[in-house]
């Protein structure tokens, strides 16, 4: 789970990022999905764009895709989405640290 603290500093990574992809009128199927775990696992962070044929809300396509492929959803913001995911054999964003409760 992130923290507060650590969906900021994602938010800021990811506002001067493009959007890679784009969930259309198919909505979110195999190819999406599979396309999406590939670009989280190369880049751990990712901006997406709901278009407004999509069949879903921006918010149910980043939960989808997110519990697809075991991502987090860093924020909904208008039609875009950011997931982060950590890649455990070679990390490239260095997270704020939680702090001890």
């Amino acid at each position: 789970m992130l923290t507060s603290k650590q969906r900021a500093y994602l938010r800021g990574l990811a506002s001067t990022e493009d959007a890679i992809f784009q969930v259309g009128k198919n909505g979110i199927n195999d190819n999406l999905i599979t396309q999406t775990g590939d670009a989280l696992k190369a880049r751990e962070l990712i901006k997406l764009t709901v278009l407004e044929t999509a069949p879903v809300t921006p918010e149910e396509a980043a939960y989808a895709l997110a519990d697809a492929c075991k991502a987090e959803v860093v924020t909904t913001i208008g039609s875009k989405l950011v997931l982060f995911k950590r890649n455990p054999q070679d990390p490239k964003i260095e997270l704020p640290k939680a702090k001890k409760k």
